[in-house]
This record gives C-alpha cells, structure tokens and sequence, in this order.
C-alpha cells in the first residue's frame, strides 16, 4: 500500500496528514502539540505522529500544500508593482521565502527514514484544497469551490471533480479576494486576522446591515455569477501588515475597534454588512459552479468555506444542489491532507474510496488525531493527583454523565482520536444541556473566559434535527447553520434593544436558549451513530433522561488555547475552569470531590486574548 505524507506550514494552523492507499490514515495540526494557538511553524510533533502510524512502512513521497516558488513570484512582482510603499514588509516577505518556504525540502528529508530515496513534491495551494474537499467526499462527480485569502496567485478556484481527476476551470487571483475582504472587516471590529474571522461571523447577528450598499458601491463589484472585483485602494495588505488602509475608516465614519475594547452599534452593524455581502457572492460562485460543471453537488474548500452562515444559506437557497460537502479542516491544515490526497491519486493512482457507494465519505469523523490508551489516561490522572472513578461500562458512564447535564452541570468529555480541523464534534468537547437560560453566558465567562456574547453550538442526534431545526442537510462536521423551528420560539418579554448587546443577549429566544442566537440561528452538528457511536450513545442517554436530543457542544479549551490534545491537557484545563466534570476514557472525575489544592486552582488559569 502506497502511503504519502502531506505537510502545510509556515502561513497558519500549520499541519500534517498520511494517506495510505487514498484513505485518510492520520491528520494533526501543529498548534495541538506546541500549544500555540494557529501555529504556523513547521509541524515536526504533527509529522511524527504521522510517521508513527507508517509501523515502519515505506513512505513513498512527502506533498507540501503550496508552490513556494509561484508564492515568491507574487510577493516580488507585488513588491516591485507597489515599490517604494510596502518596503516594511517586503524583507520579512522574503526571508521567510528564501529561510524557510524554499528551504522545506531540506527540513522533510531531515524527518524522514531513508530521505534520499522519498520524492518532496509542491502541490499548488488551491489544487492542494480542491483535493481535500472532492476526494474525501461521498461523490462519484461534483462541482468544486475553493474560496480563501490568498495561495500562490489563486484567491477562489472553480474545478470539476470526477472519478480520481481534477480538472481546474477558472480562477480569480490575487488581489482580488473574498478572503482578504472579510479579513479587513474582521480587523476593523477589533478581531485579530486569521482568527477571529467566526467572531464576526458570530456578531453579525447583532446588528443590522445598513452599511451593505456603501459596501457594494465602494468596496466590492460582485457580478450575477460571483465573481467580483475589490477597490484595492481602501485596503492596507498590498503594502502593509494591515488587512484594511486609512481610507477604511473614511467610507463609513467610524473608528476602528481597537482589540478587547466594548463594541459599538455602529462595529454590530458593519459585522452584519460584511457578512451580507460576502454571503451574496458566496451563493453567486456556488449557483455558476454547478451550471459551469453541470452538477448538482458541490464540495466546499478554503478558509471561506467555515463561515458556515453562508454556507448555509448555500445549502438552502440554491435550487438544483442535491448535497453539499464541506472539508471540515478547510483552512491551511486541511491543506496538508488535500495535498498527500493529490499526489496519492495522481501519481500512484489510488482509488476513490469505497464509501461512495454508501453515500458516505472517508473523513471518518475527521477523528484523525492522537488516541491513548486506558493505560495512558489512568498514569496522567494518577501522576495529577486527582480523585477518579473507573466505569468500565460505556452504557453507564453515559447515563451518568446524562444524567449529571440534566441536572445542570458541565462535562468536559475526552475519549478517542482527537480532530482534525478547527471544530470539536465531540471527542475533545465541553457539554452542557442546551436547554440552560444561562448557558451561553454562563460557559463563556466561568469555562472559556471569552465574549460572553459568543455563541455555542448544538449537537443534535440526527434523527431528531428535523424537529427542532429548519436545517437543509445533514451537518456532521458542524459548518451549517440553521433556524430554530418556529414551534420552539420564545416571544422576549420586551423588544430587542439596538445597542445593548447584554439586554439582547440575555433574553430567551427559544426552548433550547443555550444555543440559539439573537436571529433564532444555531450553528448545528448533526450525530449519525455511524459516524461516532459514542457521542450519539451519550445524546441518546440524555435523550432518555429528558426528552432532549440536544446538547451544548463547544471545543475543550479555554480563550487563547488550542483544543486540548492530550490527557495532560484535559486535566490541566479541567482543574483550571469551572468544569465540574471530566469524562475521560472510561473514567469520571468530579470537581467537588478534588483535594482543596486543586480546587483552589480553578480561575487561576492566564490566557491570551484570542
């Protein structure tokens, strides 16, 4: 069986995946090791625990998920086009090309058993997600759309896929990018770039889009088939470090939000403005991708592709798309995979995977990370010092601990292979019953020390979606967001107060509060027994216990934190939050029942903001 090795780096949310055979062996993003939130460093701890799963195999070639030559075409050519503005960033630019990017040969060969013999290929950036998002999928053909900031050139790519063969069809490049246009939107409203991009997506709601149209006149030209055109002149990353230039502020009279400072209306309304206008041209690309490739499913791929707002409307507003399937690492990590999927398929000719035939895909979960043993787990609990109970039975523990969400308490759950990609869908997740007033406000601020204005996200057993949510597909992966079912609404005692984000955000808008935003939307992951027993089993328990098929689910971390990865981390964010239980492997700690010591430690915890 041919295994092949796919490494991203030196952007953001830096990774590593193996692909054995055209199946999805392992995936890991580096910030999961380090603890560096979004790390972009080259992703040795990623890579080894590739290597690991080889069980001495051969590897018969190494992908990195870009060109760095064409990348370094492009920030020349844009330097000597900008020259002399843009000086500042135009070394840093290109000592991290020539020290790094065009050195990453060298660093793989340095990794890898018999090197001189394992081929390092660069696979172009949009090619590498367009493969991450059609072969994984559960489609025989497909239309394919890859929207993100930037690769080498390439900022949105149109492909057909069919069998084991891409066929790119067009392209928009750089400058021109919806990647780029939303950054500065998020930059602007007080959100750090390449981060904070779902905090905006999470405040539009808030407000109003009154500022769409100065949007549409100055900022952007969005044709009837997507594409579009930006005013480069009012943004800043031609030149600068800045996604947004001086004449930003100009068009709509505010002043930037400056990081962690109060949000305004007016920052509330352009939240809302952006996300409108980028959800247009969004449903324009993905309506021209299915007549251009005469299809009716589409796969999704690129940063773009986890604003899962859009992505739902997509979903629900465009006539003639049978199914829609989105790369659940869809950002740079998801690039890694893409690009050991490209050259598995098109060099050693692997196989589509079998699934298709099912209807299913070969993300398996996108459980593709690190597992421990009961060994492991048990060591990591003892060596903390914890108290811990052992409950061998998968069927008890998961009553108990539905039993322990019904009453009110959050569960920190940690079992399996950890995710790949930005969400947790329940093998690296903080529950709670979704059902709680105070949820959104109360985990917010007591277990992640965030926003409390951020919303959560609803696990629901698929079966049962239909019922609460007006949801238009299946959403394993938690990147579609739909409407809470107008049965399930609660009228607010008074009128939603523009401005006053705690007034707006502490009424009840539904019977499932916990998770449902200020417009009724909820972002929703949909649980297929087939596709985590384990989590549908617990959902089912708490089903039982309440007549509730819906849980809180939202990623084990606090603000500023990756995900947890390891038993060491989920104990060390369990005793350091208000957590009042972990569930790991097959044993259950309560918070009430630790040593004072560790007790004490809860809210000590320094975090960054994020």
């Amino acid at each position: 069986m041919t295994h092949v090795l796919g490494v991203s780096a030196f952007y953001h949310d830096a990774a590593a995946a193996l692909v054995a055979g055209g199946e999805i062996a392992a995936a890991a993003q580096e910030e999961r090791f380090t603890r560096k939130r979004h790390d972009p460093r080259f992703p040795d701890n990623a890579i080894r625990f590739c290597l690991e799963m080889l069980d001495e195999q051969p590897l018969a070639a190494v992908a990195f998920y870009e060109d760095p030559v064409l990348t370094f075409d492009r920030i020349f050519k844009n330097a000597v086009e900008m020259a002399p503005d843009g000086s500042e960033t135009w070394p840093a630019a290109a000592k991290s090309q020539f020290s790094r990017k065009l050195q990453v040969g060298d660093r793989l060969r340095a990794l890898l058993p018999n090197a001189a013999e394992t081929p390092v290929l660069a696979v172009e950036h949009h090619v590498s997600h367009a493969a991450s998002a059609f072969y994984p999928s559960p489609f025989e053909e497909a239309a394919i759309l890859v929207v993100d900031g930037v690769g080498e050139w390439a900022t949105t790519t149109l492909a057909s896929g069919k069998g084991t063969e891409i066929k790119q069809l067009r392209q928009i490049r750089y400058p021109h990018s919806l990647g780029l246009f939303y950054s500065a939107f998020c930059q602007f409203c007080g959100f750090k770039v390449n981060s904070g991009e779902y905090k905006l997506m999470g405040l539009a709601p808030y407000g109003e889009p009154r500022f769409a149209n100065v949007i549409r006149d100055r900022l952007i030209d969005i044709k009837p088939d997507g594409s579009f055109r930006l005013d480069t002149a009012h943004f800043g990353y031609l030149t600068s470090k800045n996604a947004c230039g001086p004449k930003f502020a100009e068009l709509f009279g505010i002043p930037a939000r400056e990081l962690d400072s109060d949000l305004t209306q007016a920052h509330m309304d352009l939240a809302a403005s952006a996300q409108t206008v980028l959800e247009e041209a969004m449903l324009g690309l993905a309506r021209f991708a299915l007549k251009e490739t005469g299809s009716s499913h589409l796969c999704l791929a690129g940063g773009v592709a986890l604003n899962c707002v859009a992505n739902g409307k997509i979903a629900k507003q465009i006539e003639g798309l049978a199914d829609l399937w989105i790369q659940p690492a869809s950002g740079d990590a998801g690039g890694a995979l893409g690009a050991a999927l490209h050259v598995a398929h098109t060099r050693f000719d692997a196989q589509r995977h079998a699934a298709i035939s099912a209807g299913r895909d070969s993300q398996k979960g996108s459980f593709l990370g690190p597992d421990f043993s009961d060994r492991q787990i048990r060591t990591a609990l003892e060596q903390a010092g914890v108290v811990f109970h052992h409950i061998e039975s998968t069927e008890e523990q998961n009553r108990q601990i539905a039993s322990h969400l019904a009453a009110g308490r959050i569960v920190g759950r940690f079992t399996g292979a950890m995710e790949f990609g930005p969400r947790a869908l329940g093998n690296r997740s903080i529950l709670a019953d979704a059902r709680r007033d105070d949820g959104q406000a109360h985990i917010n601020l007591r277990i992640k020390f965030r926003e409390s204005w951020r919303p959560f996200a609803a696990i629901v057993l698929d079966d049962h979606a239909g019922a609460f949510f007006d949801l238009p597909a299946d959403s394993p992966y938690m990147l579609l967001v739909g409407q809470v079912q107008p049965e399930h609404h609660v009228k607010p005692e008074t009128s939603r107060a523009r401005g006053d984000l705690m007034d707006i955000l502490n009424r009840k808008r539904s019977t499932i509060p916990a998770v449902t935003h200020v417009d009724h939307s909820v972002r929703i992951q949909s649980v297929a027994r087939w596709q985590n027993p384990g989590l549908h089993g617990l959902l089912s328990a708490f089903h039982a216990e309440t007549d509730c098929p819906i849980l809180v689910n939202t990623s084990f971390n606090v603000r500023g934190e990756p995900i947890v990865c390891t038993p060491q981390d989920a104990i060390e964010c369990f005793l350091n939050t208000g957590i009042d239980i972990l569930s790991i492997g097959d044993y259950v700690v309560h918070k009430h029942e630790q040593p004072e010591d560790l007790r004490a430690r809860e809210g000590s915890i320094a975090y960054e903001p994020d």
